[in-house]
């Protein structure tokens, strides 16, 4: 069993930054692919990037292209989500979560454990 543990998370003006961090017990962090989730109040949970196991492969949401850059430690079992130039509609809270597919997945069910989430809100 994996447990994830977000944080970063917090208050910022639009234009800002925010790097989120997700911790992951285990000795077998590299063995899952990574992803970064997001759901806003009143709306699903969506994808938002992902990460391969080496961190050689990465996907993302439109909407956060070229703003957001996920990473990953995987000698400190820690991936990241840098995000820049943020805006009022990036105000969400934010999950971690780890799948065993081989491939990065932007589907949700194909993550098998998932953090509790950290809030970001940026205000306008």
């Amino acid at each position: 069993q994996v447990q994830l543990v977000e944080s970063g998370g917090g208050l910022v003006e639009a234009g800002g930054s925010l790097r989120l961090s997700c911790a992951a017990s285990g000795r077998t962090f590299s063995s899952y692919s990574m992803g970064w989730f997001r759901q806003a109040p009143g709306k699903e949970r969506v994808f938002v990037a992902g990460i391969s196991r080496s961190g050689r492969t990465t996907l993302y949401q439109d909407s956060v292209k070229g703003r957001f850059t996920i990473s990953r430690d995987n000698a400190k079992n820690t991936v990241f989500l840098q995000m820049n130039s943020l805006k009022p509609e990036d105000t969400a809270v934010y999950y971690c979560a780890s799948s065993t597919d081989m491939l990065v997945t932007r589907t949700a069910q194909n993550y098998n454990y998932w953090g509790q989430g950290t809030q970001v809100t940026v205000s306008s």
